[in-house]
């Protein structure tokens, strides 16, 4: 009798990173129906693994600290679970060596460090990013290494019959007998280029003014100088899981490249989202997926002659950028498609 698999993902990063990964556990389980699978992330995205079938425990990273006692504490919890395989998809030196410690006999990294040598943990290889393909493409490309054969890595997220319910019951009283419930989400956490408050402010006031559309605000913190009396903060101070049941609700979400419109994505719901086509924010590395999609990006000469060389300095402002106009031309345009 073969020995079970039992396989961990490593992924403590930012919720946009963790929700990209969420493909992976679903193909594991269609290679090896019995496998065990485990996440291992921060606290503040677990919720994104909440519900999911494939998944079978989720692990917390975020009560290891700087001290030896609470990293081999760590390390015994995890050794207790008896992994065969780990996949790090975005390896650190202490993570590297929590796996390693952890007993866990075949170990995948991303790239090929000093402290992965010694340590004899396999690795795949970006190779520049050439050619570029999704970041979510590449996360999978460290289960190919242990023998999944896929070119699905689809993101999900599953929401409980409760939660659907909520969803239902949200969406029904805010949209107040109007027909489309759209989402804007103004901030980026600075992980991408992206509008001014002023110009948001008034995509939001532009948008109200239609009478078939109800306007929501989808951050969780509402910079001061925005609130204004068009505005339903609809996840304001909520958890990510109670966000989630938000993003759930709408016909459309508009946003930058951030976790929010990868959240949408996953849960199948439309996105109108922002791109800069530097390499690094390329909606093809970062674009939405599973889901109807709108890309807007600026003109091509727009970022040949005003790019500030950092794209998170970049606000799209100006001729041949990226504002309230143009969204809303393409938003409405996407809303009536069947």
């Amino acid at each position: 009798m073969k020995r079970q698999k039992r396989i961990l993902i490593a992924r403590p990063d930012r919720i946009g990173d963790v929700v990209l990964s969420t493909g992976i556990p679903r193909e594991i389980k269609k290679k090896w129906r019995n496998s065990f699978v485990a996440v291992l992330v921060r606290k503040y995205t677990a919720d994104i693994f909440l519900n999911n079938p494939n998944v079978d425990e989720i692990i917390i990273l975020d009560d290891v600290d700087d001290s030896a006692k609470s990293f081999f504490k760590k390390v015994s919890q995890i050794r207790n679970y008896k992994f065969t395989h780990s996949l790090s998809l975005l390896p650190t030196e202490r993570l590297n060596y929590l796996l390693f410690f952890a007993g866990i006999p075949y170990r995948v990294g991303v790239s090929h460090k000093f402290y992965q040598f010694i340590t004899w943990t396999k690795f795949v290889s970006r190779n520049k990013y050439i050619p570029l393909r999704h970041e979510a493409d590449y996360c999978m490309d460290l289960a190919r290494k242990i023998g999944v054969e896929t070119t699905n890595y689809t993101p999900e997220i599953f929401l409980s019959k409760t939660e659907s319910e909520l969803v239902q019951s949200l969406r029904s009283k805010i949209l107040a007998g109007k027909k489309y419930l759209v989402g804007v989400h103004i901030t980026s956490g600075n992980s991408a280029p992206n509008m001014p408050l002023p110009e948001y402010r008034k995509l939001i006031d532009q948008l109200s003014i239609d009478p078939e559309i109800q306007v929501v605000v989808t951050d969780n913190n509402i910079p001061d100088e925005f609130i204004n009396e068009h505005s339903h903060f609809i996840n304001k101070s909520k958890s990510l899981r109670e966000s989630m049941i938000g993003f759930a609700s709408m016909d459309c979400l508009v946003s930058t490249s951030t976790g929010p419109m990868h959240i949408a994505s996953a849960l199948g719901i439309k996105t109108v989202s922002l791109f800069c086509p530097l390499t690094a924010c390329s909606p093809k590395l970062w674009g939405p997926l599973g889901n109807e999609s709108e890309i807007i990006l600026p003109e091509e000469w727009y970022c040949k002659t005003k790019c500030p060389g950092d794209p998170k300095k970049c606000r799209f402002e100006g001729d041949g950028g990226i504002n309230s106009e143009k969204i809303i031309e393409r938003l409405k345009g996407f809303l009536k498609q069947t």
